[in-house]
């Protein structure tokens, strides 16, 4: 069954015309006299507690708080429930959809949600947040605020049974990053809720006034969020009260090293126009006088924003749950290799070039890990409404590489063959001291 996409007749496009207030098609779209369009959404899914027909995972959705509506689903992989005692880590996860769109009860996020579970062995908690322009921000701040509170009190027996609160994770995708970190810096400031275990946020939003070097029009891409669209979220999200200098949506260095949370995960996606936001959120990471373990980036080679959740058997869909697996698994410190990010001032201007001493530029010295090509396949069935794709259609034989396009002669289970541009690369950054250095490699 494919996702239910909701598009205008082109009369009644017509038709509506003139009276349209906001237009961010293919996402939402205002008429006057607030009448509310979205165009993105998959079907509703009902929660089940039969594990076994539900691939090994029960669910069910909880109220959290009546007056507002605020609800979520809790996801239990059997698995994890096998062991007689044994507490497992909890991911409060927030759904994306540009703060206006999409839920915790849809197919999409029922689906990766699912999938998280299964693999971390974690208790999942989906939030189910107010969306705008019903609900302008800071509504969904306020709501995965009541979520983790709502956590932290195990009044769930699930919570209650399972949970480790030592181990609990803020997780989201897109605008949900977003509000996890948010959720992390309320979490900081308070001091009494709960100690903050890690930060995952997979190609978040984040944007400014200046642009960055991913945030240019580039005429040989066509981004899945143009910036000339990103620039008119936020102003709508929040019912016109901020523009794109909002600190909400870049966040001061200050603010950054206040978290308290030991561990943080970016990922970005190297066509994504908000690529560059969640590196500069990595570097201030590493550059500010934090006092947490470590921060990870996993960037995705040939993908654009958001594509591992409508292609999740695509093998940079897996490789990025497997670095996130990792990552929640992990009790220390991470032992993998890390790598370099780019200096602040680099991303004003980055584009995969530096510069040498003698003032020469030449490509940078980036090792790239490449996997098996796969055809893009539209698993909900309305990945294709958000972006032209322009995928190939034929399956292209990968092989694993390492290095600088130089193919590898060892197998690791993939076929030898020609390469495509579409590979995960994980790097890990230790928190460094100043004037430290950073060793680059990956895994």
């Amino acid at each position: 069954m494919s996702a239910t996409v909701i598009v205008s007749s082109p009369a009644k496009e017509k038709d509506a015309t003139g009276d349209i207030t906001v237009d961010l098609y293919p996402f939402i779209r205002e008429y006057k006299g607030g009448h509310v369009e979205r165009f993105l959404r998959s079907p509703f899914v009902p929660a089940s507690e039969d594990a076994a027909g539900n691939r090994g995972v029960a669910t069910k959705d909880v109220v959290i708080d009546k007056s507002t509506g605020v609800s979520a689903r809790l996801f239990l992989a059997s698995r994890a429930t096998a062991t007689a005692g044994e507490r497992l880590p909890v991911i409060v996860y927030i759904h994306g959809g540009s703060f206006c769109t999409e839920s915790a009860f849809c197919r999409t996020y029922n689906n990766y949600a699912k999938s998280l579970a299964a693999r971390t062995g974690a208790l999942v908690v989906s939030v189910e947040y107010r969306l705008a322009p019903e609900h302008p921000i800071p509504a969904a701040y306020d709501d995965a605020w009541a979520a983790l509170q709502w956590v932290a009190s195990l009044s769930d027996p699930w919570l209650a049974d399972y949970a480790d609160p030592e181990r609990t994770f803020l997780a989201g995708d897109s605008a949900g990053g977003n509000i996890a970190y948010h959720t992390a810096v309320r979490a900081s400031r308070d001091g009494r809720l709960m100690d903050i275990e890690g930060l995952v946020m997979v190609h978040p939003y984040f944007w400014g006034s200046e642009r960055l070097a991913s945030e240019t029009v580039r005429e040989d891409c066509v981004a899945m969020f143009p910036p000339d669209l990103v620039d008119r979220l936020w102003p709508f999200v929040t019912a016109g009260h901020a523009g794109n200098d909002d600190p909400r949506i870049n966040p001061p260095a200050e603010e950054v090293a206040s978290l308290t949370c030991r561990r943080m995960l970016v990922a970005v996606a190297e066509k994504d126009s908000m690529r560059d936001r969640g590196r500069q959120l990595a570097a201030h990471m590493r550059d500010c006088a934090w006092s947490g373990d470590d921060v990870t980036l996993v960037e995705s080679e040939g993908e654009d924003h958001g594509f591992h959740l409508y292609n999740p058997l695509r093998a940079t869909s897996k490789k990025l749950m497997e670095s996130i697996v990792q990552f929640v698994n992990q009790r220390s410190a991470l032992p993998l290799p890390a790598a370099m990010l780019p200096e602040l001032h680099e991303l004003h201007g980055y584009g995969g070039k530096k510069t040498s001493e003698e003032g020469e530029t030449d490509d940078c010295d980036q090792l790239t890990l490449s996997v098996p090509a796969r055809p893009y396949i539209d698993i909900f069935g309305y990945g294709m409404a958000m972006k032209n794709w322009s995928g190939r259609k034929s399956m292209a034989s990968g092989c694993l590489q390492i290095g600088l396009g130089k193919t590898s002669n060892t197998r690791y289970g993939l076929s030898l063959g020609g390469v495509r541009p579409n590979k995960t690369n994980r790097l890990s950054l230790p928190a460094a001291a100043p004037g430290s250095s950073v060793i680059k490699n990956f895994f």
